[in-house]
């Protein structure tokens, strides 16, 4: 081994680095500033104030643990909302989205019943969860300070029902919608500024603007041939979360399966279709911003910037309404959002095209995606460092 050989590819190396500050950036800067955006999310959130409808269909032996409740919850902030005094009532408002939770406090409570049930849409499990907990600490400082002599030592159990989803639904059927959009937006926006990158380098693009077709052209051209592929691609990558195949046993091979399985309870149609426009958002979004790099490696630098974001804004993880107030704005502007947002509707809550949700989503995502069409169409003849 010749060590002066391995020290001259080693300064080779560590020159290319030096020289290149955008790889720099992604080493140093990247982690710090993803780092650093995943602290404020976490220490920034805000307390949880929920709309809730608690309803006595208990009558007057409940009433004092009812005020308690409802006097705990404002304290911390919750809204108190009247819906009626069935549950029946409390389901419709949660459907009607007038309320995010509701406590139903069942007959014969007073008299000796101990379990109340805590009604949440199902939709978004990390804001529903925050919900039932502020909930439950308001169950819990009622039952502490207020019990009436009637019901001393009583201690409440809570059962939490999800007006949404199968009553089997596992982990996988509330997270399927999210992560169905964000890879679809990740993979596509990777193929199309990688792919559009060649055709700069490789001088297709340069051969492509002496002729007279225009910028635009150039660009709703790119956009449709890529957006053919994001097409296919979100169309595999839903198939193979909506279906399932199962294979039996053959001989000594044990029996296995393909796909998720995850259950839709709308239509699987609509809810390719907000993909799908996420995905073509995705292709202009990935032609604008392939203009800004001369390397496939640049192109991979924009990920802590564009992608990793969005999934800690978007709703995925939190709810956007905990965000803090500065982060709140932002994440109401990324795509990401709504598609979640869209995508859940479909998915758990069966929502259609006439869901008033679902339009504002499809309009925001076409919208943002026709954005970066014309930023791309704009910029197409930038030089960049």
């Amino acid at each position: 081994m010749n060590l002066r050989r391995v020290a001259s590819l080693t300064r080779r190396i560590v020159d290319q680095f030096r020289r290149d500050p955008r790889t720099l950036a992604l080493l140093f800067v990247a982690p710090i500033f993803i780092m650093a955006l995943l602290g404020w999310v976490l220490r920034g959130q805000a307390n949880p104030q929920p709309r809730v409808a608690v309803v006595n269909e208990a009558g007057t032996s409940a009433e004092p643990v009812v005020d308690a409740i409802e006097a705990a919850l404002a304290d911390e902030g919750g809204s108190i909302v009247g819906v009626g005094s069935r549950e029946a009532d409390a389901r419709q408002a949660i459907d009607e989205r007038r309320i995010d939770v509701a406590l139903v406090v069942p007959e014969g409570f007073g008299a000796g019943g101990g379990e109340l049930l805590v009604i949440t849409p199902g939709l978004n499990p990390p804001a529903e969860g925050a919900n039932v907990l502020a909930v439950q600490q308001a169950i819990a400082a009622a039952v502490r300070s207020s019990v009436p002599p009637a019901m001393a030592g009583l201690v409440p159990e809570v059962r939490h029902e999800a007006l949404y989803g199968p009553a089997d639904a596992d982990q996988l059927d509330t997270l399927a919608p999210v992560f169905v959009g964000y890879f679809a937006y990740f993979f596509v926006f990777i193929l199309t500024g990688i792919s559009f990158l060649r055709e700069r380098v490789g001088g297709t693009l340069e051969r492509l603007m002496a002729t007279p077709i225009t910028r635009g052209e150039i660009v709703l051209g790119y956009s449709i041939g890529f957006g053919i592929f994001a097409t296919i691609q979100v169309a595999l990558v839903l198939a193979f979360t909506v279906l399932r195949v199962d294979v039996p046993a053959v001989g000594p091979v044990p029996a296995w399966w393909f796909g998720l399985g995850v259950p839709v309870a709308g239509s699987p149609l609509l809810a390719y279709l907000v993909a799908l426009v996420l995905g073509l958002g995705a292709v202009s979004l990935g032609i604008f911003l392939s203009t800004f790099a001369r390397s496939e490696l640049q192109i991979l630098q924009f990920i802590p910037i564009v992608i990793i974001p969005q999934g800690l804004l978007g709703g995925i993880f939190w709810p956007i309404e905990t965000l803090p107030s500065v982060l709140e704005p932002v994440a109401r502007a990324l795509p990401i959002t709504y598609a979640v947002e869209g995508l859940r509707e479909v998915f758990i809550a069966g929502a259609g095209l006439d869901s008033p949700t679902v339009q504002l989503d499809l309009a925001v995502l076409a919208g943002i995606a026709a954005l970066f069409v014309v930023l791309a169409a704009a910029t197409i003849r930038r030089e960049v460092a």
